[in-house]
């Protein structure tokens, strides 16, 4: 290969992604460490976050300069005289104390996620999930919903990831037309919150297992809206969706095969009036299928997590929701790589 092929072409793309889980798991450690939850009360020296995470001072300033680098941290000063503060984004999303938190996402990658992707090939061949359910534990979701207190935490960490998305959804989308909606899987009610907050003529209802009723309830009570937000419990795949103008689902298909993706499509389909709504929440994937990375790579987070889930394109939900009944369809773009796909019956 000549002098001039190799400045076109070179390698630094590769060994980036390809050691890109360096900087995945130092940052993961450090929301794990709680370091910038620490560190948003007030800049401190390399000794103090030495002591109070219980650090080896063998590469301290190796970890903590690594996330300056990586542009989580700010800093003044060097090595032993340095102070250390978070930068904007971390300070915002990754301090525990503030409602704008994200990091128990984060945290569930650390703690499981990380792991289970090391068998990434062996579900590539087998098609089988790679989570606690290979060595004969129980599902995620049954884990996460017998203990109150995982699932607080995955509630809390399902909203902070996608707040946004909820917020861009309920100030971008015409609801003039509607007066209710449901929340179908609406784990903490903050869809429907965000809708009644942002549209005062919609009443709306948050649906999900009786275990989420008295976190939901919690939320919405937080934030007054009990007389626009109900909290209504139940199975959704064995009893019938409550009737509304609109129904939403939020990262609620993609864990599903395409039957069970199907029967919920249509299981919404039955209780809308004729111009009803089903608007569904997810990471899209591109038709082209090259663009949006973070669906596709969503995708294969499910295979690692559950039976036969996927992540889909437009076209796909065309496919489904025409199979269902509904009638025309549109796509809404939200924040980063999540959009609303949006079927009228």
């Amino acid at each position: 290969m000549d002098t001039a092929t190799l400045k076109q072409v070179n390698p630094s793309k590769i060994m980036q992604l390809g050691t890109g889980f360096f900087a995945t798991k130092t940052l993961l450690t450090a929301v794990n460490m709680e370091l910038f939850t620490i560190l948003a009360k007030r800049e401190l020296s390399g000794d103090e976050i030495q002591s109070r995470l219980g650090l080896h001072s063998r590469n301290l300033y190796d970890f903590l300069d690594a996330l300056v680098a990586l542009g989580f941290l700010k800093r003044t000063g060097l090595r032993e005289t340095a102070l250390y503060r978070n930068a904007e984004d971390a300070n915002l999303f990754l301090d525990k104390n503030k409602p704008s938190y994200i990091g128990g996402i984060l945290e569930m990658c650390n703690n499981r996620l990380y792991l289970f992707w090391n068998d990434l090939e062996e579900g590539l061949k087998t098609g089988l999930p790679q989570n606690e359910t290979k060595n004969g534990g129980k599902s995620v979701f049954e884990e996460i919903y017998a203990n109150p207190e995982k699932l607080r935490e995955f509630v809390s960490a399902m909203a902070g990831v996608q707040m946004g998305n909820f917020v861009v959804f309920a100030k971008s989308f015409d609801f003039s037309n509607y007066k209710t909606l449901c929340d179908i899987g609406g784990a903490g009610g903050f869809l429907a919150a965000q809708v009644a907050l942002h549209n005062q003529h919609m009443q709306c209802t948050s649906f999900d297992l009786p275990p989420v009723e008295p976190i939901a309830k919690e939320n919405i009570q937080n934030m007054g809206l009990e007389d626009k937000v109900a909290i209504d419990s139940g199975d959704f795949f064995t009893d019938d969706f409550p009737k509304a103008d609109v129904i939403t689902m939020g990262n609620v298909l993609h864990d599903w095969g395409k039957e069970d993706k199907l029967m919920l499509i249509k299981k919404a389909y039955e209780v809308l009036p004729k111009g009803g709504a089903l608007i569904v929440i997810e990471s899209i994937i591109d038709d082209n299928r090259s663009e949006n990375a973070f669906g596709l790579l969503m995708s294969m987070n499910m295979l690692i997590e559950t039976s036969e889930g996927y992540d889909f394109s437009m076209s796909d939900f065309n496919e489904l929701v025409k199979e269902a009944g509904f009638r025309q369809t549109s796509v809404m773009p939200l924040t980063g790589p999540t959009s609303a796909a949006i079927a009228i019956k």
